[in-house]
């Protein structure tokens, strides 16, 4: 008789890990890896914006702007053409300029500190006579050359507003994921949170994007985004968790690197496809148009939205699972499976060897199949016979047909 061969366990790939989610990528047990990461991207985040600082525009430092037409009678004005104009004319550099709009529309925009009306009398007097801007009627005239004042009151009504909303946000959604899941839950979710509004404004300092008021209002989009995405896993690791104490199969820290697993494949796709919109948002704002209002939009948003889906994969749980192994029963729950799962590799041990092995009281899969036993032969026992009883002897059952005297 031949010996059967051994099957050996199929090796699938990662895309196939993915779509399955049989829990192969170990997220949860690589926590601290992931922890240390977002802690040094914390620390260099916060370093830049307390060191270098943030490049607050025009609407929050005020300033003023000048306004031109591209097309003019000596040809296409440039920005670099425009910076170099300004810098002979007043002395200084300008904030910054740019090309804003399209084909006949198509204006450039310069924004410098503040300036008092002989400079910017004498700014347009010599941004005319450089480029003469075309107006409406297709003649140059230096009334094609607008300027305006900006006041630092604006943006900072702004920002006062951001963070009045930001701070009724937080406090709605500690109090929606304490009541729709637990407590832990709501803690890892807001602490998600707060990193991935750290991290963004971080690569804001540190590529030393300009602030706008649509960085403001892109930075509070981003926020519903990344809660989201965690509310879907917390979601599955609440499925998968759902009356684990009375189970020995899996800890707390296991059932929620499935959840992950079984989630990570939506998660990667869910962002991929909030993204695209994003990068044609930038794509149009920057290439096309040149709008910088839709720049700083897309940007803040493409930000947010990467370190969003990353945090809540590789951060909020396994903070929920570390805050939940704090829970004494968790943590026995956990002893109750190491030692099941201890008692299973010394029982496939002494079969290896040939070695019967007994009941085990320490297992309790095998002991409440003991209990059940005996309760079934104890039902069994209790059962009362059906045997029908014995008749007398010598007499019959049946009538004799005779009748006595």
């Amino acid at each position: 008789m031949s010996t059967p061969t051994p099957v050996t366990p199929q090796k699938h790939g990662v895309l196939h890990n993915l779509y399955v989610g049989t829990g192969a990528f170990d997220i949860i047990g690589k926590r601290k890896r992931w922890y240390i990461a977002f802690a040094v991207l914390i620390v260099i985040c916060l370093g830049s914006a307390g060191i270098k600082g943030f490049a607050w525009g025009i609407d929050f430092t005020g300033g003023t702007q000048i306004q031109m037409p591209v097309k003019g009678q000596t040809g296409i004005a440039t920005t670099d053409g425009v910076l170099q104009v300004y810098k002979q004319t007043l002395g200084h550099d300008a904030e910054q300029a740019q090309t804003v709009g399209s084909g006949d529309s198509e204006t450039i925009q310069l924004r410098s500190t503040a300036l008092d009306g002989t400079s910017v009398v004498k700014l347009k007097e010599a941004l005319f006579a450089k480029f003469k801007p075309l107006g409406t009627n297709g003649q140059p005239t230096q009334q094609a050359i607008s300027d305006s004042a900006v006041s630092s009151s604006w943006g900072g009504d702004i920002s006062r507003q951001a963070l009045i909303a930001l701070a009724v946000f937080l406090v709605l959604v500690t109090i929606f994921l304490a009541f729709y899941f637990e407590r832990a839950m709501a803690a890892a979710a807001l602490a998600s949170l707060v990193n991935d509004l750290i991290i963004t404004a971080g690569v804001y300092s540190i590529a030393g994007f300009e602030v706008t008021p649509a960085t403001v209002i892109g930075f509070l989009t981003i926020l519903g985004f990344s809660l989201y995405d965690t509310v879907v896993v917390f979601d599955k690791v609440r499925e998968n968790t759902r009356g684990l104490l009375k189970l020995t199969r899996r800890t707390y820290g296991e059932a929620a690197n499935l959840a992950l697993n079984q989630t990570l494949m939506r998660s990667i796709n869910t962002s991929l496809i909030a993204l695209l919109p994003v990068l044609g948002l930038l794509v149009v704002g920057v290439v096309l148009l040149g709008v910088g209002t839709l720049q700083d939009l897309a940007l803040i948003q493409l930000t947010g939205m990467l370190v969003g889906a990353v945090s809540s994969i590789f951060l909020a749980t396994p903070l929920v699972v570390d805050l939940k192994m704090r829970d004494p029963k968790y943590r026995q729950q956990a002893e109750r499976v190491a030692q099941r799962r201890a008692n299973l590799a010394r029982k496939a041990e002494l079969a290896a060897q040939g070695v019967e092995d007994g009941f085990d009281p320490a297992d309790d899969e095998q002991l409440e199949a003991e209990v059940r036993k005996e309760k079934a032969m104890a039902a069994a026992a209790s059962t009362p016979s059906r045997t029908p009883k014995a008749r007398p002897s010598g007499k019959s059952g049946r009538p004799s047909g005779k009748r006595r005297h």
